[in-house]
């Protein structure tokens, strides 16, 4: 993640994403994305915290504005819509990792190949 330094406008990068939270614009590869709001500021959230695992919990709270209330699965559905959306622009990348009763991870991985690595003759 890279943030400009001494600007009034933060940028945030991840691999080929590039977020700028005041403008309301994420780009894939120079290309804008159609988000809404809250995908916009869940991808925002996960991308200030890249590499590091957030719970359900912190993201509705950062996202929404308020607590989560119990069996709300908000987060698992906007996190749903935005991987259909950046695999979309991005087919070649991976994103948002979920880490199973822990939470979700921003990071920027390209995908491996199911053959890749493997020979054949």
């Amino acid at each position: 993640m890279a943030a400009t330094a001494g600007s009034r406008s933060e940028v945030l990068e991840v691999g080929p994403l590039e977020i700028r939270p005041e403008e309301h614009l994420a780009r894939a590869d120079g290309h804008a994305l159609m988000l809404s709001i809250r995908e916009l500021r869940l991808l925002t959230e996960l991308a200030r915290r890249e590499d590091k695992i957030m719970d359900r919990e912190e993201l509705f709270s950062l996202v929404w504005g308020r607590d989560m209330r119990p069996g709300d699965r908000s987060v698992d559905v906007y996190v749903r819509k935005l991987r259909v959306k950046l695999e979309e622009a991005l087919p070649s990348w991976r994103f948002i990792h979920t880490h199973f009763g822990f939470g979700y991870r921003l990071s920027a991985e390209p995908k491996r190949h199911v053959n890749e690595g493997f020979t054949t003759g």
